[in-house]
């Protein structure tokens, strides 16, 4: 079986393309340049029961892989919507996901198309208002939560966290009840995923987390201050800053300090 590296591989060979396309688009050569450019494209955590491997993908798009289970996280286009080519491709060349979750309605989270093109049955965990935009093939596979809410999905604990905007030039952005972060409980560590959110009192609210992926950038998400600040409070063992853009993720680092072991990985 190929490694999920080598499956990477193959979807960039299959997408250079659409690549050569971005690199061309200002808005977007701005967007992939990181400052994280020169960070590790995976990384491992360990766990009561087998190490849990981190791949991003792009932007919010990751893949979890532990005791042979692939889940997978708001598959969706590269930033700027994949400069018209095959946005499935890149998806469909990495391992067959065992659990698929989406967080939020926007483009940059999910994509019917991405999901109708992936193969097996895994189920697809998602907030009522992404179910409300799938098409009706993939009904049979498709479990709502809602905030607050939790279920187990081949072995893995699900709890369903608000996500929503707090600040009012941002308010239109994210309304609360709309998306689902999520908390997984994966070989006894409790993993959190932030989605499309500012810093909530749900998530200041956190206990016993022992790995967040932390969103941040504007004018969608929150800044790099507030992610730190809630950071500081609720102290996920580990954290993954992700989903932020330009935001300048080395100084969200310097601004958590000792309160959390923050990792720097590829996602750009």
């Amino acid at each position: 079986m190929k490694t999920f590296m080598a499956h990477r591989t193959a979807a960039a060979v299959r997408t250079a393309a659409a690549v050569a396309v971005l690199a061309l688009a200002p808005a977007m050569a701005a967007l992939l340049v990181s400052p994280a450019a020169a960070q590790p494209t995976e990384d491992t955590v360990a766990t009561d029961m087998g190490d849990l491997v981190v791949h991003p993908i792009h932007h919010a798009a990751m893949m979890l892989t532990w005791n042979g289970l692939n889940i997978l996280i708001d598959p969706a286009p590269p930033p700027g919507g994949g400069g018209g080519g095959d946005v499935t491709a890149e998806y469909t060349a990495m391992p067959t996901p065992d659990l698929i979750l989406v967080t939020d309605i926007h483009g940059d989270h999910m994509s019917a198309d991405i999901l109708a093109a992936l193969s097996g049955d895994a189920p697809i965990v998602v907030p009522q208002a992404v179910a409300d935009q799938l098409p009706e093939a993939l009904s049979a596979r498709i479990q709502v939560l809602a905030n607050g809410e939790s279920t187990t999905v081949e072995g893995i604990g699900i709890e369903a966290v608000a996500t929503y905007n707090l600040t009012e030039d941002r308010l239109q952005f994210h309304d609360k009840g709309r998306g689902n972060g999520y908390v997984l409980t994966i070989g006894g560590k409790r993993i959190y995923i932030s989605g499309d959110t500012e810093d909530i009192p749900e998530m200041r609210a956190l206990e016993n987390i022992d790995v967040a992926f932390i969103c941040m950038n504007l004018p969608y998400t929150m800044t790099v201050e507030q992610a730190a600040d809630a950071v500081r409070e609720f102290q996920p063992v580990i954290t993954y800053p992700y989903h932020y853009g330009m935001s300048d993720v080395n100084a969200f680092s310097d601004m958590v300090g000792d309160a959390s072991d923050v990792r720097l990985l590829k996602w750009y």
